[in-house]
């Protein structure tokens, strides 16, 4: 009998091991000092995540570590626990991340509005249209081959990439079996915003941007707003800290911090004040509550991450 009652409990004992073990090799595995973020390129493009890591360097005395991507890739970098910290603007992305038990502490801290964008001749006469109808009109004309009419998407599973194609579900197409590899008119590059603008330039053709990098890369293109309202062009950018339960080496406190940081009064203002002087025009809104709690929005962006 003695000996049956030890099986049990060495076996209780056993796991309790090798659970302080699993929790030790993650808690040594995340460095000190340093926080690693995957960001949107939209965020990197503008200019304003160099202004925030300078910021948050100087004040809390971390070693900021970026990894510029779009949404989808960034996910996917956080998945592997190559990062601590995402922040990505792809609402129903990020909810399926954090579905997944990757993500945790989402925060909302700002937003802008996508844009469409093309050259001036407008070849497919989309001006001032809604997005689903200027989608529609540009299939048309590119599938019936009317000259100069090119759509050039980022193709990378992006933020950006993944509303382009939300807006073609709402303009009555299926993407993959309507829209990708529909002919020379449709143009998937692979790369970020900035890069994407620059093609569509060169192209002389149209393509979906958040308003922020196109108006930090205005100067060098020749393309111009034709497209700028609609309930489909809300931009809305999130901070997620990447589960430790689900990721070993997760530095989360430090994702903690900057979170809070992030959606702090103080910092706020700043992102609010970011482009004015030189654009005419904030890159980015920030968001307060209880603004942030209701449609379109419906996040959180007050509510501090730790106590």
């Amino acid at each position: 009998m003695a000996r049956r009652s030890w099986v049990p409990l060495l076996g209780i004992m056993i796991v309790m091991l090798a659970s302080c073990a699993v929790t030790a090799t993650a808690q040594e595995a995340a460095e000190p000092g340093v926080l690693r973020i995957a960001t949107t390129t939209s965020l990197y493009d503008t200019g304003l995540l160099d202004e925030l890591e300078l910021m948050y360097e100087n004040t809390s005395g971390v070693d900021v570590q970026i990894t510029a991507q779009g949404t989808g890739q960034s996910l996917d970098t956080a998945r592997r626990g190559d990062v601590d910290l995402v922040l990505v603007h792809a609402p129903s992305l990020e909810q399926q991340f954090i579905d997944e038990g990757y993500g945790i502490n989402q925060r909302c801290f700002a937003y802008n509005n996508f844009i469409i964008v093309g050259p001036e001749s407008d070849p497919a006469g989309i001006a001032n249209m809604t997005p689903e109808e200027a989608f529609r009109t540009i299939y048309v004309a590119g599938t019936n081959e009317t000259p100069g009419v090119v759509f050039v998407s980022r193709g990378d599973e992006s933020g950006t990439h993944t509303r382009e194609q939300q807006i073609w579900e709402a303009a009555g197409y299926n993407y993959t079996q309507d829209i990708q590899d529909s002919g020379n008119w449709y143009l998937e590059t692979g790369s970020g915003m900035g890069e994407t603008l620059t093609i569509a330039n060169q192209r002389e053709g149209y393509t979906l941007s958040d308003i922020g990098t196109y108006l930090a890369f205005q100067d060098q293109l020749n393309l111009v707003q034709l497209v700028t309202e609609g309930d489909q062009l809300l931009n809305r950018y999130s901070a997620i800290a990447v589960n430790p339960e689900s990721v070993q080496g997760v530095n989360i406190d430090e994702a903690n911090n900057f979170i809070d940081w992030l959606i702090s009064d103080e910092t706020k203002e700043y992102i609010g004040n970011y482009g004015v002087e030189e654009y005419g025009q904030p890159l980015f809104v920030p968001l307060y509550a209880p603004e942030c709690t209701e449609p379109p929005f419906n996040c959180t962006c007050a509510e501090p991450v730790t106590a």
